[in-house]
C-alpha cells in the first residue's frame, strides 16, 4: 500500500515558483485552459472537497500528490480566491480564449460599417464587464448601480473611441483602420476595470502577512493591483489584435481569399485563437496574483493599524485579481 500523502504541501499557493516569470506562466496556462470549461459540476465538487479537506488536515486514502494539486488546479479555475464561491462561467479565465477568439475575431472582421463596429463593441464590453466582476479582488459586494455605471461607462468609450478612429482612418490605408478595434479595446479596458472595481478603489482591499493573515483594507494596493490588470488586459489583447491585421492585410490582397471570402471570419477567428493561447496565460502571468507592497507605502492610518499588530513588518500582500 502506497504512503499516505503528507499533508504539510502548501496548496493555498501555486504549485510553481510565483517569484519568477516562468513559475508564473506555468500556473496561468493550467488556470486559463480551455478544457476547464467541459468539467462537469461533479467534478468541480469534488475538486473543491478534496481541496477543502487537505486544507482542514484531512487527506483521503490514496490520494496522490500529481491528483491533489490537479484537484487545486480545477478548484482554482472555477472558484473566486477570495469569497470561495463558484464563478460565471463565461467570466472564468478558462473561458478567455474561446470567447474572445470569437469576440475579437468578428471585431477584426467587421470593423467597415457603423452598425457593426457599435455591434461587436457592445458585445465585447458585456462580455468584459462580465469578466471584470467575476475576477475582482477582495470579497466586498458591488451595488447594481455601480455595476451599470462601469458597464455603461466602459461601453461608451469603447464605441467613441472606435467611431472617432474610424473616421479619422477613412482616407488612411487599409491596414491601419484593421487597428481600430485595438486603440478602442485599449482605451475600454482603462475605462471598464477601475469602474468595475470602484468599490476597491474607495474602501481599498485585504491585505495580508506572509502567512494570510489579514491586517486591513488598503486603497493604494486596490490601485496598484487595478493598474496591474489593465496593464496585463491590454498586453493580453495586443498580440491578438496586431498579428491577425497584417497577415489578413496581405491574404485578401491575395486571389484565395478573393475567390473564397467566406473564409475570411474562420481565418481571421483562428488566428485570434492562436494568438490568445499563449498571449492570456503569458500576460496574466506578468505580475504575481498574490502582489506584494512595503507597508511604508500604504496610507498612513493602514500603516498604524499594521504596526500595532506587527511593528517589524515590511512587506505586506493582496489578491491582485485578473
Amino acid at each position: 500500500m502506497p504512503p499516505s500523502l503528507p499533508a504539510t504541501i502548501n496548496i493555498r499557493e501555486p504549485r510553481w515558483d510565483q517569484s519568477t516569470f516562468q513559475g508564473r506562466a506555468k500556473h496561468f496556462f493550467m488556470v486559463t485552459d480551455p478544457r476547464n470549461l467541459l468539467l462537469s459540476g461533479a467534478t468541480l465538487e469534488e475538486a473543491r472537497r478534496v481541496v477543502e479537506d487537505y486544507r482542514a488536515g484531512t487527506v483521503p486514502p490514496g490520494l496522490t500528490e500529481d491528483q491533489l494539486w490537479r484537484a487545486k488546479y480545477i478548484y482554482d479555475s472555477a472558484f473566486h480566491p477570495d469569497t470561495g464561491e463558484k464563478m460565471l462561467l463565461v467570466g472564468r479565465m478558462s473561458a478567455q480564449v474561446p470567447m474572445n477568439m470569437t469576440i475579437t475575431g468578428c471585431m477584426l472582421t467587421f470593423y467597415r460599417t457603423t452598425p457593426a463596429v457599435l455591434f461587436w463593441q457592445w458585445v465585447n464590453q458585456s462580455f468584459n464587464a462580465i469578466v471584470n466582476y467575476t475576477n475582482r479582488s477582495g470579497d466586498a459586494p458591488i451595488t447594481p448601480s455601480q455595476l451599470g455605471t462601469a458597464y455603461v461607462s466602459a461601453t461608451t468609450g469603447a464605441v467613441v473611441t472606435a467611431l472617432g478612429l474610424k473616421s479619422l482612418t477613412k482616407h488612411l490605408p487599409a491596414i491601419i483602420g484593421r487597428y481600430v478595434p485595438f486603440a478602442a479595446v485599449a482605451a475600454a479596458n482603462c475605462i471598464n476595470i477601475p469602474l468595475m472595481r470602484q468599490r476597491e478603489l474607495k474602501l481599498g482591499i485585504p491585505v495580508t502577512d506572509e502567512n494570510g493573515n489579514r491586517l486591513g483594507e488598503s486603497t493604494a494596493a486596490a490601485q496598484k493591483a487595478i493598474f496591474q490588470v489593465v496593464v496585463s488586459r491590454i498586453g493580453m489583447a495586443a498580440p491578438a489584435m496586431a498579428i491577425p491585421p497584417v497577415i489578413m492585410n496581405m491574404l485578401e490582397k491575395r486571389a484565395f481569399l478573393k475567390r473564397y471570402p467566406y473564409l475570411n471570419a474562420p481565418l481571421q477567428v483562428g488566428l485570434v485563437g492562436f494568438c490568445l493561447v499563449f498571449a492570456t496565460p503569458l500576460c496574466c502571468a506578468l505580475f504575481p496574483q498574490k502582489s506584494s507592497m512595503a507597508v511604508s507605502s500604504l496610507e498612513p492610518e493602514v500603516q498604524d493599524q499594521i504596526r500595532k499588530k506587527d511593528p517589524w513588518l515590511e512587506t505586506v500582500y493582496f489578491n491582485k485579481g485578473l
